[in-house]
């Protein structure tokens, strides 16, 4: 997500850097180079044009003016204008209610609200430790209904039954009794969605907010279409009292335009963010954060949250103390850390996440994408248990093998085999040198400036 943007206003941020101070003149070319960056990434004109004012206004300020780093100043304030058009801080849910609390969801046919559905009874599970009942009312695709009850017993979450024979309101006061008397904590419920927007979609939603009296009711919408998006998300906000919103599919959008719309049109805040069909990709909205990722500078926090949420602690455990004891790095251990890397959004999700990587993502995930990584687990699945515990075993007969068994080519198996001799040698050095032994073994493979001392 931002690729594109974050390319442009790094380009800007580059011509100034070569400028001894700014100036009306250079703020002016700056700021001609953002407006045009802004509208590629589909922002709603009205607020490029907010946007742009509020950045030359403060660039103009005589603290500003007189400053020796142009460059350094100029992406401070964008920085600043870009929070505040995104609203600031993380505006968490408000579950303080008396339970069963309820969460209704609305938005258009494809825009992913069943599968964000399973995404936040899981959030809320594991970080608010709240259990919750999924229930649809969507009585026009009966697909729809099978698809939640299947989501439910994935996530382990409890799963209301519902009928196409049932009136939508019947159902969300059915599903609200049966949590009051089986103390469950939250109800989420999934409603219809159109191709468009229309009177009976917007009555029968209407009918549903006023029998259940939801604490949260989130519009769910696909970022790919940019600013209309925020059209979409004002329509509905002018239908029902909306809490907030879920920007899903961000993972498949290049702009941005969505994010940076909804907030200034709608008034209401983007509460989280989905990126892929996995049920635990699902993030909190942070604007700070996502305007550091935007300007390239990472976003170093929801890294490290998700690191804590989403390792294998067991199993990072066990790798540490077998690299302490200086034990073979095997084939066991590096299918490990391809399913780690994977939980965690795979490379895409990770680079863009990681400060100073903004220039070198597209390189990166074109060389190694995520799907590269599956192709990994592939060959070593194909090998016996004796083979990843053992990888000197491996040798010509054997590599065909398992190449054959992957579906892949001997060299892809040779490619592999590299990988896993440089990681073995990568932690024996730091068995015995601790990090800058391993630092030292990856001289050459890090990007500039980085390595011991740096």
């Amino acid at each position: 997500m931002f690729d594109n943007l974050s390319e442009r206003l790094a380009a800007t941020v580059q011509k100034l850097k070569g400028q001894g101070r700014l100036t009306e003149a250079n703020i002016e070319d700056a700021l001609r180079d953002v407006r045009r960056a802004l509208l590629e990434a589909d922002v709603a004109l009205a607020v490029v044009r907010e946007f742009i004012a509020e950045v030359k206004q403060k660039a103009l300020g005589a603290d500003v003016l007189t400053s020796l780093s142009p460059g350094q100043v100029f992406i401070r304030i964008v920085n600043d204008e870009l929070v505040r058009l995104m609203g600031e801080h993380n505006e968490a849910l408000d579950l303080a209610a008396q339970p069963p609390a309820v969460i209704l969801m609305a938005g258009l046919q494809g825009a992913g609200k069943t599968t964000t559905v399973a995404k936040l009874a899981k959030h809320l599970r594991e970080r608010h430790r709240k259990k919750s009942l999924l229930v649809s009312c969507d009585i026009y695709r009966p697909a729809a209904i099978e698809q939640l009850k299947t989501l439910a017993a994935q996530i382990d979450a409890e799963f209301f039954p519902s009928d196409i024979s049932q009136k939508p309101e019947a159902i969300a006061l059915a599903a609200l009794d049966y949590a009051r008397r089986h103390y469950i904590d939250v109800v989420l419920v999934d409603t219809a969605g159109r191709l468009h927007i229309d009177a009976e979609m917007m009555a029968e939603i209407q009918q549903i907010h006023a029998a259940v009296k939801p604490v949260e009711t989130l519009f769910v919408v696909d970022s790919m279409t940019g600013q209309d998006a925020a059209i979409t998300a004002k329509a509905f906000n002018d239908a029902l009292p909306l809490t907030g919103v879920i920007l899903t599919k961000t993972d498949g959008d290049a702009r941005g335009g969505a994010a940076l719309s909804i907030r200034q049109i709608t008034g209401k805040p983007i509460k989280f963010m989905g990126a892929g069909e996995k049920v635990d990709a699902l993030e909190a909205f942070h604007p700070e954060r996502v305007a550091s990722r935007i300007l390239g500078m990472g976003d170093v926090l929801s890294l490290v949250e998700e690191v804590q949420q989403k390792t294998d602690h067991a199993k990072a455990e066990k790798l540490a103390n077998k690299v302490k004891k200086g034990k073979s790095f095997d084939f066991n251990d590096l299918r490990d850390q391809f399913e780690q890397m994977q939980n965690m959004g795979g490379m895409a999700g990770l680079i863009d996440k990681l400060p100073g990587m903004g220039k070198m993502s597209a390189q990166i995930k074109d060389k190694v994408n995520d799907r590269e990584i599956r192709r990994m687990i592939a060959i070593i699945n194909s090998m016996t248990a004796k083979e990843r515990s053992f990888p000197d075993i491996i040798k010509g007969s054997r590599k065909k093998r398992i190449a054959t068994g992957s579906g892949l080519q001997v060299q892809d198996v040779n490619r592999l085999m590299k990988q896993q001799l440089q990681m073995k040698k990568m932690m024996k050095k730091m068995s015995k040198g601790g990090m800058a032994g391993m630092l030292r073994s990856m001289k050459g493979q890090l990007p500039p400036g980085m390595g011991p001392g740096f």
